[in-house]
């Protein structure tokens, strides 16, 4: 008897060896569980879609790629992606896009993009996307932006949006309004009615068919009145 108990870990071994076998799982855990901090594709519900990285041919788009600084993006009808920041942003693209991922802001050649910042999400820079006609910057909103030869289209499903065009000037954007500027100038911004809000939530490719979540959906629905 004397002998077994010699033979048995003392309580203090044991708790080592559980404080070792912890510190052990927590360097691995977050090198796992933690997103990584660079842009990557989280959803590709449709095709075609395409990445390009620097000093490389054109790639299809695929879940989990990494995207480095001045990547590009593009997309045909139908196809569609989204991507989620480094700083925990995310925007999807869709129609004819082209887009270029920049250290300090989305270029948007054409095409249609949504892009949000996290209710909740603060001390953070704003999100910029430049478009030929001028940047949007957005900060805990919403926007949508649609670029064709004819006109670009900023649209701020919720929260508030600035639009500086290339001539200097300013536009601000509030729930459910929107700005265009055509060949014959800039219109607006002006609201939509409760008839188009509704269309575009219905019909919007990049509102709906995701599987990767959209946290800001339920602040849009609330906002423009699309809620019960």
């Amino acid at each position: 008897m004397l002998l077994r108990r010699s033979l048995r870990p003392s309580r203090p071994l044991k708790l080592a060896a559980v404080a070792v076998l912890v510190a052990g799982l927590a360097v691995v855990l977050p090198g796992v569980t933690a997103a990584p901090r660079v842009p990557r594709v989280v959803d590709v519900p449709s095709r075609p879609a395409f990445v390009t990285p620097p000093a490389a041919s054109e790639r299809p788009a695929l879940v989990g790629q990494v995207l480095g600084p001045s990547t590009v993006l593009r997309t045909e009808n139908p196809g569609r992606l989204q991507v989620l920041l480094a700083d925990g942003r995310s925007f999807r693209l869709g129609g004819n896009a082209q887009l270029r991922i920049e250290p300090t802001l989305l270029d948007l050649l054409r095409g249609r993009i949504i892009a949000w910042i996290d209710p909740g999400s603060k001390g953070t820079m704003p999100l910029r996307i430049r478009t030929r006609v001028g940047t949007a910057s957005i900060q805990g909103t919403t926007v949508f932006i649609e670029a064709t030869a004819d006109k670009v289209l900023f649209l701020s499903w919720e929260g508030q949006v600035e639009v500086r065009a290339a001539d200097g000037t300013s536009y601000r954007l509030t729930s459910g309004q929107r700005l265009e500027a055509t060949p014959q100038g800039w219109k607006g911004p002006h609201r939509m009615d409760a008839a188009e809000v509704r269309k575009r939530r219905r019909s919007s490719e990049l509102l709906n068919g995701f599987q990767a979540p959209m946290q800001t959906l339920p602040v849009i629905e609330r906002e423009l009145g699309l809620t019960p």
